[in-house]
């Protein structure tokens, strides 16, 4: 700060003397831009002491209204802030960036591997941590005044989302909580159930984007605007494969000659991009094979987007980030290749590179230096690197079980990172047009800005031993009906009530309709009903087996005599009748469906709670007393247990399956109830498995799974993960301490794949040692120390 600067005092000062919201107006004042509507109406909330959900596009300035919480504590002294997010590299993106705001002595780090300065007035964390806090009762919670949940919208997340709930339904009443979401469509409702558990809670909504998105579509070389036509594309490009060539006249990076005739989308969009002044650009291609490949393409093709002042600062970095790797670990990760495209100004982002290289990517091209980078859709979970122009290769992408179009909210998740704020006057989306595109269903897609929230919440094994300790099974029951998925539910149930009573109002005309003076038609009409479905049946069942043929075709012919006989069956409105009969069945059908599924929603989520506590209860880790649940000792083991698998890993430990193992041998069994390979098949894929003990090991632990799901299958609930045996062999080789090129051809991972199924395999072991102060625990501790080491432990100081 300058002499000539104002201190924070006064411009508290100043602005106090002006108006309500002084720490705002001093904050604002210390900005280099002025704050959007939205901004300032979240911030007032903050400053007059109401939580705040705010729900706003991609890029539009969210994070301004964490730092102004993060500003508001500090200045008033009101207390810590806990600034949480969904993945460990925010995290440390965050904590960088606090860090340079207030001093390294101001902000903390917890990330699960990673622990600094956890005593810290501002502490950035993922949101499992903070979970784990509130369970464990932790002290770091004293004093705790404001919550920052960043990516909120995550509590959709199928296997994640249930932590956002956790965290908000246990946090104290009085810490006040930030929300920040992408722009959902029901965020009024999502406000008004934070208003519920949470008491007094703004909703702030805002759909504009500060730099405006232009959409486009790409075929043969042309940039089509997408919405030229009166909002409808109706003109869809027809595809030409024309070849351009991309590069310089000083001649081929690579071997052979300069312009070669390969037909590569990639290249000529890239090109396309840059002769039109669009770059730089994110281009997402739902495929790690897909990224290299383009990168490779784009060295095949000459490309060299980078001045030359521009590669001596590329090599620079490269050099400063990496001196500190083993050169032949480097050589396993294919360094080399991974240089040269950076010095050209291109590279890959995706979770099979090592933190480190994805890192280095981030900051190239955050400072411009890389123009193109090529990544898989995890770049758009919040990762700062806005872009002038984002593409998307494909609008469908693989979900771990089949290739499924991309939603709404996807889209509009990766198309925000188009425009950058206070650098560009305009973002570009580019979509790759491809045969067999419906160009009305695209226009829908690119002009949807918004999609519905809706709560991924479930009981766990874990979840329910620490509510039952902490709050007995009726309470922790009243605390689940509390949670988003109940309160979306019950809703529901009341649509559905109102539909089933309007239909039940009808169906009394419909009845009244199809009286007949003669008899019950009532009766006569579902007689129809059944004769009319057998013999649909019997005409698509085809001729099939004899005996099963006659006994069909007598009971038709049963039915057909029921008919004869029945008093309605002479009447001369028959026919009338039997339409409104027809109307009434199909309605009272309806009905019946919906009353199944109010009966389903009411209570549900406390219905999961009940079926979980039983098979607690079978195995001993929760007993009754007098209609009472208490946890038992081994019940408080889980409770320091998390993960998909958490009660095997528990019955594991009980059952002393892992007590006689060395370190390398245990890490190799703790890798099969940690790992999940990408294709749901691959689990089951054995492989070659360590020798010695491990395979009676083995049997054990597939014993207690077998044991288990047996258990789940009986209480109606889905089964633990099978266990996956992947990566035991190459785990236990890690643990002796073979090099890493032998480990990766082993695992058949790449780096960074190795690297994260590491680190959650060291969480587990944590766990364990917390669980087990001697033997197997002494055993865990040990284990970590081993295969902690080379860019495994190089990752966790990042």
């Amino acid at each position: 700060m300058t002499d000539d600067q104002p201190s924070p005092a006064e411009r508290f000062a100043a602005a106090k003397a002006k108006n309500a919201h002084p720490h705002l107006s001093a904050f604002r004042d210390a900005q280099k831009f002025d704050l959007d509507a939205f901004q300032i109406a979240a911030c007032e909330v903050l400053e007059e002491g109401r939580s705040v959900l705010v729900a706003a596009p991609t890029g539009a300035g969210k994070t301004i209204i964490a730092e102004f919480a993060v500003y508001l504590s500090q200045v008033t002294h009101a207390g810590k802030t806990f600034y949480t997010t969904p993945m460990k590299a925010l995290s440390n993106q965050k904590f960088n960036e606090l860090v340079a705001e207030y001093g390294a002595e101001s902000v903390g780090l917890l990330t699960g591997d990673t622990s600094v300065n956890p005593n810290a007035r501002i502490v950035v964390m993922t949101t499992e941590v903070l979970r784990n806090m509130l369970y464990a009762g932790s002290g770091a919670l004293t004093d705790l005044h404001f919550v920052i949940l960043d990516e909120v919208h995550f509590l959709a997340d199928k296997f994640r989302g249930p932590v956002w709930e956790e965290v908000i339904l246990h946090l104290p009443p009085s810490v006040t909580i930030v929300s920040l979401s992408a722009t959902v469509s029901n965020a009024e409702e999502f406000g008004d159930w934070l208003q519920a558990v949470r008491g007094s809670t703004d909703v702030i909504v805002s759909e504009d984007r500060p730099v405006p998105l232009y959409q486009h579509v790409y075929s043969g070389g042309n940039l089509t605007d997408l919405f030229e036509q009166g909002g409808e594309w109706a003109n869809p490009p027809r595809i030409n494969h024309d070849v351009i060539r991309l590069g310089h006249s000083n001649g081929p990076r690579r071997g052979g000659q300069f312009h070669r005739e390969r037909r590569s989308g990639p290249v000529d969009i890239v090109w396309t991009l840059h002769q039109e002044g669009l770059l730089p650009a994110i281009y997402f291609i739902f495929s790690r094979v897909g990224c290299d490949r383009a990168v490779d393409d784009m060295l095949y093709a000459g490309a060299e987007l980078t001045t030359p002042d521009e590669r001596a600062e590329i090599r620079r970095v490269i050099d400063e980030r990496t001196a500190h790797l083993h050169s032949e670990d480097l050589a396993s990760l294919g360094f080399a290749e991974w240089e040269e495209a950076l010095l050209c100004g291109v590279a890959a982002h995706h979770a099979g590179l090592i933190p480190v290289f994805k890192e280095t990517v981030e900051h190239l091209f955050r400072r411009k230096l890389v123009k193109v980078v090529f990544a898989t859709d995890t770049l758009a979970l919040g990762i700062n690197m806005p872009a002038r122009s984002v593409v998307l290769d494909k609008l469908e992408k693989f979900n771990g079980e089949a290739r499924v179009p991309i939603t709404a909210g996807e889209y509009t998740q990766l198309t925000g990172r188009a425009g950058r704020r206070g650098i560009d006057t305009e973002g570009h989306a580019v979509i790759v047009w491809r045969s067999g595109m419906n160009p009305h269903a695209l226009g829908a897609l690119a002009s949807r800005r918004s999609y519905p929230l809706y709560s991924s919440f479930k009981p766990t094994y874990n979840m329910a031993v620490n509510l039952i300790e902490r709050y007995g099974r009726q309470v922790a029951r009243e605390i689940l009906e509390e949670s988003l998925a109940q309160f979306q539910a019950d809703r529901a149930v009341v649509t559905l009530a109102h539909d089933v009573k309007k239909n039940q109002a009808a169906l009394g005309e419909y009845e009244t309709a199809m009286e007949c003076h003669l008899g019950d038609f009532a009766s006569y009409s579902s007689i129809r009903r059944e004769l009319s479905d057998l013999e649909r049946k019997d005409n698509q069942a085809g001729p099939g087996p004899v005996s099963v043929r006659q006994k069909r075709l007598a009971h038709i012919e049963k039915l057909r005599a029921s008919l004869r006989k029945h008093s309605c069956h002479a009447c001369p409105d028959r026919e009338k009748h039997a339409r409104w009969a027809e109307r009434y069945w199909r309605l009272r059908k309806q009905i019946d469906s919906a009353t199944r599924q109010i009966e389903g929603k009411t209570g549900a989520i406390a219905v999961i709670f009940d079926r979980v506590c039983r098979v607690l209860t079978e195995l001993k880790y929760v007993e009754e007393d007098k209609g009472e649940l208490f946890v038992t000792e081994a019940g408080a083991n889980l409770r320091r247990i998390y993960g998909e698998r958490d009660l095997l890993i528990a019955e594991c430990l009980r059952k002393g399956i892992w007590d006689d193992l060395s370190p390398d041998m245990l890490v190799a069994a703790i890798s099969c109830v940690v790992y999940e390979a990408r294709r749901e098949e691959e689990n089951w894929q054995m492989g070659r498995l360590p020798k010695g003990m491990f395979p009676d090991v083995l049997t054990a632990m597939e014993n207690a799974w077998d044991h288990l799901t047996d258990l789940e299958d009986s209480a109606n609930l889905p089964g633990t993960p099978a266990l996956a045996t992947g990566l035991a062999l190459g785990m236990q080789r890690w643990a002796k301490g073979q090099r890493l090129d032998s480990v990766l051809r082993e695992c058949n991972l790449a780096g960074g794949d190795f690297v994260r199924w590491t680190k959650q395999i060291i969480d587990a072991l944590d766990q364990i040692a917390k669980v087990r102060a001697d033997g197997v625990g002494d055993t865990a501790r040990t284990a970590i120390t081993q295969i902690r080491r080379g860019i495994v432990a190089d990752s966790a100081t990042l």
